[in-house]
C-alpha cells in the first residue's frame, strides 16, 4: 500500500515538517490515480456493506489539519459511494460551556460509534492538545490547583498518556483508529483562504480570525509534529498525507481505509442451523406465490386495440 510510506511509526522519531506535502516524489501519474481511486471506491462500498453487517468492530477516523486543508472535501468525496446508515460524521468545533464542565474526552466517547459503524471525526480530542497548546489556553480552565500546577511540558505529556490509554482502552474493546493529518504547505493553506474570498459560494467558510491561525503556521505545525509522535501507536497509528493535490490525497485516503477494513475481515453473518433449515419451505411458498403473481397478470392482460382501416374517399 502506496499510504504505508506516509505510516508514523512507533517509536520512530519523524520530522513531518520535512514531509513532502505533493505527489513528487511518489511519481504520480494523476489519470492513473483517479481511476485506482475509483476502483478503490467501489471496493469501499463493498467492503463497509459486510462490516455494517458483521457488526463486530467499529471504526474511528480521525482527520486533523490546518485550516483550509481539505478536512471537509476529502469526507464529501471518499465517503459519496458508501451507505450513509453506517457511517456519521462528528464536526469538534470549541467546546460548549456543558463540554467545558467535562473532562476533554467526555464529548468524544459520547460519539464512538456502534460496532458495525464508521464514525469520522472532523477535527477531534487531538484539538485539546494542539490547540490548547499552541494559544496557550491550558492555564484558563476551571479545574483544581494539583492539576494546574504542573509545567507546561508535564500537563501535556500526561495528556499523550491519557490519549494513548483511551485509544488502546477502545482497542481493546473492539475498536480500531485511524489518524490522518492532512499536510498542506503554507502556499496551498494561502491559496485556499484566498478561494473562499474570491467565490461567493465559500465566502461562508472564511472568517478574519483564519489570517491570525495562518500566521501561526509554523508554531502549529511544530505542535502537531510532537503531538503526533507521542501518539502514533501501532493498533492507533498516525498517517501524515501529502494534501497539496487533492486528487491524490483522497486516492491515499481510500487506502487507508481500505487496509483498515480488510483487518477487520468482515464477514456476512450466517444464518442458525435452525433458521437455515426453513429456508426451503420459506423459497417454496414465495415461489409459488410469485407464479400465482405472474399468471394473474396474464389472465388480466388486455387484448391488444386493432386499428381502424381508414376509408378512401371517392372523388
Amino acid at each position: 500500500m502506496k499510504a504505508d510510506k506516509y505510516l508514523i511509526r512507533e517509536g520512530k522519531k519523524t520530522d513531518i515538517r520535512k514531509l513532502p506535502t505533493d505527489s513528487k516524489e511518489d511519481n504520480a501519474d494523476k489519470d492513473e490515480i483517479i481511476e485506482k481511486y475509483e476502483e478503490n471506491k467501489r471496493e469501499l462500498a463493498v467492503l463497509q456493506d459486510k462490516f455494517y453487517a458483521d457488526a463486530r468492530e467499529g471504526l474511528i477516523v480521525v482527520i486533523q489539519a490546518l485550516d483550509a486543508s481539505g478536512k471537509d472535501s476529502i469526507i464529501k468525496y471518499v465517503f459519496s459511494g458508501i451507505n450513509p446508515q453506517g457511517v456519521k460524521v462528528h464536526y469538534y468545533k470549541a467546546p460548549t460551556a456543558d463540554e467545558l464542565a467535562h473532562d476533554y474526552l467526555w464529548r468524544i466517547h459520547q460519539n464512538v460509534p456502534r460496532r458495525g459503524e464508521i464514525a469520522v471525526f472532523n477535527r477531534s480530542h487531538y484539538e485539546d492538545l494542539v490547540t490548547v497548546q499552541a494559544e496557550d489556553i491550558w492555564k484558563g480552565y476551571h479545574i483544581s490547583d494539583r492539576v494546574l500546577d504542573d509545567t507546561k511540558k508535564k500537563f501535556f505529556e500526561k495528556r499523550y498518556r491519557q490519549v494513548n490509554d483511551f485509544e488502546q482502552y477502545l482497542y481493546e474493546n473492539s475498536y480500531r483508529m485511524v489518524k490522518i493529518f492532512l499536510h498542506v504547505s503554507k502556499e496551498e493553506q494561502t491559496g485556499q483562504l484566498l478561494e473562499r474570498i474570491e467565490l461567493p459560494e465559500k465566502n461562508w467558510k472564511f472568517r478574519a480570525d483564519d489570517l491570525k491561525v495562518r500566521d501561526k503556521y509554523d508554531a502549529y505545525l511544530k505542535c502537531f509534529n510532537d503531538v503526533i509522535n507521542k501518539t502514533s501507536t501501532k493498533n492507533s497509528p498516525w498517517y501524515v498525507l501529502p494534501g497539496d493535490q487533492r486528487w491524490y490525497t483522497r486516492y491515499l485516503f481510500t487506502e487507508i481505509l481500505l487496509d483498515a477494513l480488510r483487518a477487520c475481515k468482515p464477514q456476512y453473518p450466517e444464518l442458525s442451523p435452525e433458521e437455515a433449515e426453513k429456508l426451503p419451505d420459506c423459497r417454496r411458498i414465495l415461489s409459488e406465490a410469485m407464479e400465482e403473481y405472474e399468471s394473474s397478470k396474464k389472465e388480466k392482460k388486455p387484448e391488444p386495440v386493432k386499428k381502424k382501416s381508414k376509408k378512401k374517399s371517392k372523388k
